[in-house]
C-alpha cells in the first residue's frame, strides 16, 4: 500500500496537490494515508468486517476500487499534530475542498460513505476502468 502522490495518475497527482494546498490555505493540514493499493491489499481490506473481525472499511473487492487504477486517495486532517479521524466538521470541509479541486468526494455517496476518500475518475465508470480505459 502506498502513500506516495507520485503513484497516482498525473491528473490525479495534480488534483491531490491542489487539494493539499487549498486545505493548507484554509488552515487545515492533511496527511495522505493511501494512494495506490494492490488487488491483494484491497481484498484484505474488504475482508475486514466480513471474514476478519472489525468494522467494514470498504465495499470494494480487489480490482473494483479506484485505488487499483491510481485515481483515488485517502486522507486524514491533522490538527495540532493529531489525526482528526472523527472530526466531522473538518472532514466535511476537506471533502468540499476536494470537490472544488475537481475530485469526487465519497462522503456524498449514498450506499457506503467514505468521508476520507477522494477520487478522480474523469467520468469513467468502474466497468470502463476494468476494460482497460485509462485516464487522460
Amino acid at each position: 500500500m502506498s502513500r506516495e502522490i507520485k503513484d497516482l495518475t498525473p491528473d490525479t497527482q495534480a488534483k491531490c496537490k491542489k487539494f493539499i494546498e487549498r486545505c493548507k490555505s484554509e488552515g487545515i493540514d492533511v496527511l495522505i494515508t493511501c494512494t495506490y493499493r494492490s488487488v491483494e491489499e484491497q481484498n484484505k481490506l474488504y475482508a475486514i468486517g466480513r471474514t476478519i473481525e472489525g468494522k467494514k472499511v470498504t465495499n470494494a473487492t480487489g480490482g473494483s476500487s479506484c485505488h487499483q487504477y491510481r485515481c483515488a486517495f485517502d486522507f486524514v486532517p491533522i490538527k495540532n499534530g493529531k489525526a482528526q479521524w472523527a472530526n466531522e466538521a473538518i472532514i466535511d470541509k476537506c471533502g468540499s475542498i476536494g470537490e472544488s479541486c475537481g475530485l469526487e468526494w465519497a462522503g456524498r455517496w449514498t450506499r457506503f460513505k467514505e468521508k476520507l476518500h477522494l477520487q478522480n475518475t474523469q467520468g469513467l465508470t468502474m466497468a470502463d476502468l476494468k476494460k482497460g480505459k485509462t485516464l487522460a
